[in-house]
Formats: C-alpha cells, structure tokens, sequence
C-alpha cells in the first residue's frame, strides 16, 4: 500500500524524508528543519507520515499502516502551550500501535487561546473531535491524553450518547490520561508548589487569576457567576445540565501521571486525586526497573457502584470545603495513579514539561514516563 497523506491546517501537502534510526527518535527531532518542512516518513512503519502547518508548527494527525486505523487518541496541549508539544509522544504511539491508531494533536486551543475558559476550549476541543472523527470513518474507539490544565475539561454531555456506558461523538471511549493535570484546581493550601505553601501568596496568586483570563478564574475557582459554583467544582459531579461525571465514567480506564517532587506549577496532591495525608511517603517510592522515573503504580476502584452517579449538592460557599467535595466526587470512579521523581535528573526543575518530553532536548529524560504511557495503553 502507498504513503497515506493526512491533511494539515493549510490544506496542502508537502514532504521529505527522514530515515527512522531505532533509539534515536529525540535525537531525529532535534536535527529536523521547523521552517521548511511539513512533513516526515518513518520508513520503519511503511506509510507513516506527519504533516504540520509549516508556519506554526501545529501537527494535524499521524497514523500508520494500513490506512483504516480503528482508535483514535486525541492529544491536549497545557496552558499556553501547542500541538507541538505532543510531537515526541506521538511518534512513540505510532511506533507502537502503526496498523491500530490515528494520532490527531490538537490544535483549536493553543498559545493565548489557553485563557478563554475551560468551557470555551471544551466547547472547541468537542467541535474538533467531530471534525477529525469525519475524516476517519473507520475509527470505532476514542482515547484522551493530556498535559496540565486543559484536560479538566472532561467531556461535556452533549458528546455523549447512550447511557449507562455512553459513546463520545459516536466512538467507545478507552483511556483518559492525565499528566501534571490540576484536577482540583490551583487554589487550595500546598496546590501550587512554587507559592511554598504561604497562605499569603496563595490569597494573593488567587486575586491576580484574571491574569490568566476567564481560565485563571476557572484554576483558581474564582468564577461564580449567578450564583452557581466554580466550574471546576461542577465538573466533580453531575448536575441538571452537566454531566461530566457520567461522560468520564463512561471511559473503560482513567489514569492519572503526577510528579510526586519538583513540579512547581502543579502539586503532587491535585495532578495524583489524593488528599495530603494519603501521598505514599516518599522514602519508600522504588524506581520501576524498565521506567526509571516511575516510582510507583496503584489503581483504586470506584467507591460507589457503577452507574450510580449522584447529583451535585446544593452549593454554599461558607459551608463547603471545595476541595475535599471534589476528591470525593471524582474518586468515586476508579483512577490508576502512576507517581513520577526526576530526583538525580538535569531536568527535575522543569519536571512539569519533563513528564510530558514536551521539548525533545531539555526535556529528553521524560522519555521513559511516555514510554510507560504507551505500553500500558488499552486499545
């Protein structure tokens, strides 16, 4: 079968080739030319083939051989990020999965698009999803993985489709990953590491959210319009017209990647669903002997039977405790939590980009954490 192309943002197609070296794919995408080229061939897949918008670098999708690939997995940039930061774990996907998946990395919530608001990125992201689902008809399952905030968006309940086991945009959801993401939002004690645990400066990081735009307001769960609670408080269960709980439900694995040290933007608490007082003690974490920075994998079962969601609870601001509301509602459903240490690594400091090798060169030792992500995927 001959090269499949997959169309860019700029309709055009254009490509050169770049001879696949095992071991080596970090290396490769150092070398490449960002300016000039738009495409890249694998020769180790047969067909594989990237194409990127040459002006902005934003990848559209990428699959392997042959051309009716069954799972799609949507990859999600963080806050002021890009498609472009998923460039490295794409590549592995299709290095493993080449006959199985279309890898599309999204491009509709990037750089200062990121401060519109969590629901106006989903409302996007739901329009994408559609749109690429169009583009490949044989596609039957449906898979998320994302990077820090955006991946709080969930799945809003107008993607999803017959319940109790519900479909998004017509496919089988499988896995929902999450990597350095603030499940509970940034405002409460100890949730963002660099602000050393001050209350001081987090009242005050709280009242400069807007900073951020209506997604600052959302992070730090500022937003109460009419009356109504913070979305990100929402999003912990199901409500009259939100059902973000029975959409995430509906996935057959959740999984949850956190730094357990060094993330200064996200902390180990918030990206892992855990109270303080239930993080492993870091003096017994192991490293996993095929994954280095991987110290340690546990999977929790749903607390409530299946299928059984409760509503939200009548909202009152001076009586709630948000955050334990919260870790209540979303660990109702089971989640596998894997805890990442860049501990002895050049590159702990950058651990919140590290986790996701979102540059090939100063975030190269988080190759391992993807990898890892790949392995375990559940086609």
């Amino acid at each position: 079968m001959g090269s499949v192309g997959l169309q860019g943002t700029s309709g055009r197609t254009s490509s050169s080739e770049i001879v696949n070296k095992s071991g080596e794919e970090l290396k490769e995408m150092n070398g490449e030319k960002k300016s000039n080229k738009k495409s890249s061939y694998f020769r180790k897949f047969g067909c594989l083939k990237i194409e990127e918008n040459s002006k902005k670098g934003n990848a559209a999708e990428t699959t392997g051989e042959p051309a009716n690939p069954t799972h799609l997995v949507i990859m999600v940039n963080g806050i002021i990020g890009s498609a472009q930061n998923w460039k490295f774990a794409a590549k592995q996907f299709l290095k493993k999965y080449p006959r199985d998946v279309v890898v599309h990395r999204s491009k509709v919530n990037s750089s200062t698009l990121t401060f519109d608001g969590v629901d106006v990125m989903g409302d996007r992201l739901a329009e994408e999803v559609i749109s690429v689902k169009k583009r490949h008809p044989s596609v039957q399952k449906i898979s998320f993985v994302g990077h820090s905030l955006v991946m709080n968006l969930k799945i809003k309940d107008n993607c999803v489709q017959e319940k109790p086991r519900g479909k998004i945009a017509g496919l089988e959801p499988v896995n929902f990953i999450t990597s350095a993401t603030p499940h509970l939002g940034s405002r409460f004690h100890k949730q963002v590491p660099m602000l050393c645990g001050s209350y001081t400066l987090e009242k005050a990081a709280a009242r400069m959210a807007w900073f951020l735009g209506r997604t600052g307001k959302h992070l730090f769960l500022t937003d109460v319009d009419d009356g109504k609670p913070p979305l990100l408080f929402q999003m912990a269960s199901d409500s009259e017209n939100l059902k973000f709980i029975s959409a995430l439900e509906s996935f057959k694995r959740r999984v949850a990647y956190a730094n357990a040290s060094f993330d200064q933007i996200v902390g180990w608490s918030t990206s892992s669903l855990r109270r303080r007082n239930e993080l492993p003690k870091r003096q017994h974490l192991s490293r996993h002997e095929k994954y280095p920075h991987i110290v340690n994998v546990k999977t929790t079962e749903n607390t409530i039977p299946q299928h059984e969601i409760s509503e939200a609870k009548a909202y009152d601001c001076k009586t709630f405790d948000m955050e334990e509301e919260m870790i209540r509602g979303l660990t109702k459903l089971s989640w596998e939590r894997v805890d990442v240490n860049f501990s002895g690594s050049m590159q702990r400091l950058m651990a919140h980009s590290t986790i996701q090798v979102k540059g090939s060169f100063i975030n190269s030792d988080g190759a391992d954490v993807v990898q890892h992500m790949v392995d375990v995927f559940l086609l």
